[in-house]
C-alpha cells in the first residue's frame, strides 16, 4: 500500500477504513457460501454481510445463532474475523510483512501509529511483534485454563470450544458457540456460577481491553507504577473503577434474589463484559431499568485505546471528568495524575461524546420508528452497537433490513473509531495560522 490510487492520494485514515472494508467484503462472501452453514445452503447476503461485520468489528451482535447456524468451516471464518478485527487490520498487515522480510514504508507506520493510538512512530513496527506475542500468550493460557471445563462437558469438542471462546473473550467479541446445546443465543448463562469459565473470560475481557500500549508499560516496568506512562495509570485506574462500582449496583440491584456465591459472578461478569466483551451469563431482559441504563453506560464508555475493545475510550471518560474538575475548582486546564492535558485532547474528547450520544440516539431514533419497537429497547441495541459490544435484549434478528443497516453502520464506526472517520471523511486544509474575533458567550 502506497498511499496511491489512479494518482490520488489517500490519507492513513481512510486507507484503514479501505482496509476494514476489504475484510469486510471477503468475510461477506465466504460466510454466504453454503459450506458455511449447518444446513449446506445458501446465507443471505444481508445475513452474512451482518455476521461479518460484527465479527470483524468485534461486536457480537448476531441474526443467527453462531452454533446452530454455522458450521465448523463458518465458525473458523468468524474467529480469523474476529483476530483480524481485534489485532487490527493495519497491525496484522504489517506483522506478515515483516515476516515475509517486506521494509515498512513509512506511510505504513504512519497507519500503525494511528490504529495503535500511539504517541510517536519510532518503535512503531516493534510493537506489532509485540502485540502478537501477548495475544498469542494471554489466549493460549485463557483457552487452556478453559479446557478442562469444557472437555468435561463437551469432550473433545471442548477443545475448540475452549479455543474459540478465548480467542472471542480477549479480542472483545462476545461470539459464542453455545447455541446447539443451551439453547439458541444462551451466551454463558449455562456457566454462570462456574469460576472455570468465568474468571479466564473476564480476565481475557479485561486484559484485550486495556490495550497493547498499557500491556507494554506493564513488561518494561513490572510493579514500578511511578514509572508508567500517565496513560497508563489513567487507564488502570478507570478500568478498576469501572468494574467494582458497577459489580456493587448490580450485587445490590439486580441480583439480591441470589444465593451470595452466585450473586458475585454474577455481578462481576455483568460489570466486566458491557465494556465491550458481549458475553452474559444473566438474562439481561429481566434485568431492572436501572442495570439497562447502567450497562449503556458502561457501553458507550468502552475499552482503552489501541485495544482490542471499542466505545469512547476510558481515556476519554476521564478527560471529560478532568475537564469538569478543572472548571469546576476554576483550574486553568485539567489534570491527571499531576500532569496538564493538551487542549486539543480535550476538545477531541468532547467531540466523541457529542457523536457517540448523537449517533445512538439518531439510530434508536430510526429502529424505534422503522420497527415500532419501544425506545429503550432500541437505545439499549444501537449502544450495543456503536460501542461493539454484542448485547441484546433480544430484538436484533427480528428488525428490518433499514434496522439493520443502521447497526452496521454504528458497528464500524464504533471499531473504526469516530475520529478517524472523521478525518478521512473530511479533508485537512492545513494550519490555521490566522485567528477570528473574540467575543464571549454565556454557557451553564
Amino acid at each position: 500500500m502506497n498511499g496511491r490510487l489512479l494518482g490520488k492520494k489517500f490519507s492513513s485514515f481512510q486507507i484503514i477504513i479501505a482496509g476494514f472494508l476489504a475484510v469486510i467484503l471477503m468475510g461477506t462472501l465466504l460466510l454466504a457460501l453454503p459450506v458455511s452453514s449447518v444446513s449446506g445452503e445458501w446465507t443471505p447476503v444481508e445475513d452474512a454481510l451482518f455476521t461479518a461485520v460484527s465479527a470483524v468489528c468485534v461486536t457480537g451482535l448476531v441474526v443467527r445463532d453462531t452454533a446452530a447456524y454455522w458450521s465448523a468451516f463458518g465458525q473458523t471464518v468468524i474467529l480469523v474475523l474476529i483476530q483480524i478485527g481485534g489485532l487490527g487490520i493495519v497491525t496484522v498487515t504489517a506483522f506478515i510483512a515483516t515476516l515475509s522480510g517486506r521494509k515498512i514504508s513509512l506511510l505504513q507506520r504512519n497507519m500503525l501509529q494511528e490504529s495503535l493510538s500511539a504517541h510517536q512512530i519510532g518503535g512503531i513496527v516493534k510493537m506489532t511483534s509485540f502485540i502478537f506475542k501477548v495475544a498469542f500468550i494471554l489466549e493460549l493460557l485463557g483457552a487452556l485454563t478453559m479446557l478442562p471445563v469444557f472437555c468435561t462437558e463437551y469432550g473433545t469438542s471442548g477443545i475448540w470450544m475452549a479455543v474459540f471462546h478465548s480467542v472471542s473473550a480477549f479480542c472483545n467479541a462476545g461470539f459464542d458457540i453455545m447455541g446447539d446445546r443451551t439453547g439458541a443465543f444462551s451466551s454463558l448463562t449455562h456457566f454462570s456460577d462456574r469460576p472455570g469459565i468465568i474468571i479466564p473470560v473476564c480476565l481475557l475481557v479485561i486484559s484485550g481491553g486495556i490495550g497493547f500500549l498499557t500491556w507494554d508499560d506493564i513488561a518494561e516496568n513490572r510493579f514500578h507504577l511511578k514509572k508508567y506512562r500517565m496513560q497508563s495509570k489513567v487507564i488502570l485506574s478507570v478500568t478498576a473503577a469501572l468494574i467494582i462500582v458497577p459489580a456493587t449496583i448490580f450485587f445490590f440491584c439486580d441480583f439480591s434474589a441470589c444465593e451470595l456465591k452466585n450473586r458475585i459472578w454474577l455481578s462481576l461478569f455483568q460489570a466486566v463484559t458491557p465494556r465491550t466483551a458481549g458475553f452474559n451469563t444473566a438474562d439481561l431482559t429481566k434485568m431492572s431499568g436501572t442495570g439497562h441504563m447502567l450497562m449503556i453506560v458502561l457501553m458507550l464508555i468502552g475499552g482503552s485505546p489501541g485495544s482490542t475493545a471499542g466505545g469512547m475510550k476510558t481515556t476519554t471518560f476521564a478527560v471529560l471528568l478532568a475537564n469538569a474538575d478543572a472548571v469546576i475548582r476554576r483550574r486553568k486546564s485539567p489534570q491527571l495524575f499531576s500532569r496538564r492535558i493538551e487542549e486539543h485532547i480535550i476538545k477531541s474528547a468532547a467531540t466523541l461524546l457529542i457523536m457517540y450520544v448523537f449517533l445512538t440516539f439518531t439510530g434508536a431514533f430510526i429502529i424505534s420508528v422503522t420497527d415500532k419497537l419501544p425506545f429503550e429497547l432500541c437505545i439499549f441495541e444501537t449502544s450495543s452497537a456503536i460501542g461493539t459490544v454484542g448485547l441484546s435484549l433480544g430484538i436484533t434478528g427480528s428488525v428490518s433490513l433499514i434496522s439493520r443497516l443502521v447497526l452496521i453502520g454504528l458497528m464500524f464506526l464504533g471499531r473504526v473509531g469516530g475520529l478517524t472517520v472523521m478525518f478521512a471523511a473530511v479533508s485537512s486544509t492545513g494550519v490555521e495560522v490566522s485567528q477570528r474575533p473574540l467575543e464571549r458567550i454565556n454557557v451553564g
